[in-house]
């Protein structure tokens, strides 16, 4: 998942006895660590930053700046860098305080190269989960600038390729399994284009009715349709100067679609009702969930139309083919909930990270949105990532879900106190008792006006 980083299994080992710097390196050397070792702390110091990709194990009592003092320079670099003081029998209780400052871990001297391990594995491990959370972080605040997220080959040639077709004014034919994010590669390839300022109108074949869906697309003139007294301009006029996308085209009857092939052709429609015709300037963005030759083949896309919208085809990837980008996609949808709950956006746990990569996603980009709003709201699946439990007993799963449908209220209502009620349903002094309880401020969700 971090494979355009540096490997996080650095141990920067401090200390002015050379022969105890020696024996310690080897050791971290057979268990496959990379070790630097540094003969004080200012020099130590000198070489590490916020990103270090390690953790640092140093002597506490050496000449010059002492073990503690690195430890609060470091403490004062990024708090999260896991520090591991060496100490002589009387500085435990020393190390003990530094425990409760922050330190990672002591050990007490003469000490075992397992016990060193052990606790340089336990620190890498969480610095890992650390650094992979900031990138993530990082890349989902830039990605947030760009609905198309992802850094794998493939979504960085379709943003390209959109860019390219949004300049030129063709029409565009879409093909990806549900959940793929279709939609956003159209409002793109409109927000992109010269035609941005004009309408931008998304008909879901779907979703109409096949007794309405002709008067919706084409439209009607008062009187030609039962109980239609009023004039329906339809859709396709709708999007006249601007961008017309076509959800599951495949869903329209062959009527229908032959219809639209005449709309595309002659550039003009006739409402239903109307011997005159009204001219259409639009852009066609057609979507489809299965590959067109299925399609073709059973007959349920017109050949003709087709051919007409085949200018050029894009292709949405599924989650599974690129499973790199899964992680940033989580992260990104995580911060969004937060956002938009104004809560504090959790970190990823091994668990979490380990089930985006094991899960197929079938329900794609869609699916794995709805469990990042579950796991920003603690409603997750992935429970046992939560201290190593199993997962989590019903009462504590209702607090949970109490907690978020409160939070949620409030971040509604914008932490008035009378609108979350309205929503709630709930008694005033059992709203104030359950804030208490949860911890939860009003004054969190109050927006400045």
């Amino acid at each position: 998942m971090m494979h355009e980083r540096e490997p996080v299994d650095t141990v920067a080992f401090v200390d002015d006895d050379e022969l105890l710097r020696t024996a310690n390196l080897q050791t971290l050397s057979i268990a496959g660590l990379r070790g630097h070792a540094f003969s004080g702390a200012e020099a130590a110091l000198a070489a590490i930053d916020r990103n270090f990709a390690g953790v640092v194990v140093t002597d506490v009592r050496m000449p010059g700046m002492d073990g503690l003092e690195l430890f609060r320079r470091l403490h004062d670099i990024d708090p999260e860098l896991p520090v591991i003081l060496i100490t002589g029998h009387g500085d435990v209780p020393m190390a003990v305080a530094a425990l409760k400052d922050g330190a990672w871990d002591f050990l007490s001297k003469p000490f075992g190269s397992d016990a060193l391990l052990a606790s340089v594995r336990r620190a890498l491990g969480t610095r890992r989960l650390v650094l992979e959370n900031r990138a993530l972080r990082d890349a989902a605040t830039e990605g947030g600038k760009e609905i198309l997220i992802g850094r794998s080959p493939v979504m960085e040639r379709l943003r390209e390729t959109v860019r390219q077709l949004a300049r030129a004014n063709v029409d565009v034919l879409i093909e990806g399994e549900a959940g793929t994010g279709k939609e956003l590669v159209a409002v793109m390839l409109h927000r992109w284009s010269e035609r941005s300022a004009r309408p931008f109108v998304v008909s879901n074949c779907a979703a109409l009715p096949e007794e309405f869906a002709e008067s919706q697309l084409f439209g009607h003139v008062a009187g030609a349709l039962p109980g239609a007294r009023l004039s329906h301009a339809g859709q396709i006029v709708g999007a006249h100067g601007g961008t017309f996308f076509l959800k599951a085209i495949e869903r329209l009857n062959d009527p229908i679609q032959a219809r639209f092939l005449r709309v595309l052709e002659d550039g003009e429609l006739y409402p239903i009702g109307s011997d005159s015709p009204v001219d259409i300037d639009i852009r066609v963005i057609g979507s489809i969930r299965e590959t067109a030759g299925e399609l073709l083949a059973d007959g349920r896309l017109r050949r003709d139309l087709f051919y007409r919208l085949n200018v050029v085809r894009l292709r949405i990837p599924p989650l599974r083919e690129r499973p790199e980008d899964i992680a940033l996609l989580f992260a990104h949808f995580v911060q969004d909930a937060a956002d938009r709950e104004r809560i504090e956006a959790r970190s990823l746990t091994n668990e979490v990270i380990a089930h985006l990569h094991q899960h197929d996603w079938p329900g794609n980009v869609r699916e794995l949105r709805h469990f990042a709003t579950s796991f920003a709201l603690g409603l997750d699946h992935a429970d046992a990532g939560e201290g190593g439990g199993g997962m989590r007993s019903l009462p504590e799963r209702v607090q949970v879900f109490e907690a978020a449908a409160i939070r949620h209220a409030l971040s509604r209502g914008q932490g008035d106190i009378q609108r979350t009620l309205e929503q709630l349903r709930i008694p005033r002094k059992t709203l104030y008792d359950k804030l208490a309880r949860y911890r939860i401020s009003p004054a969190e969700f109050r927006r400045a006006r």
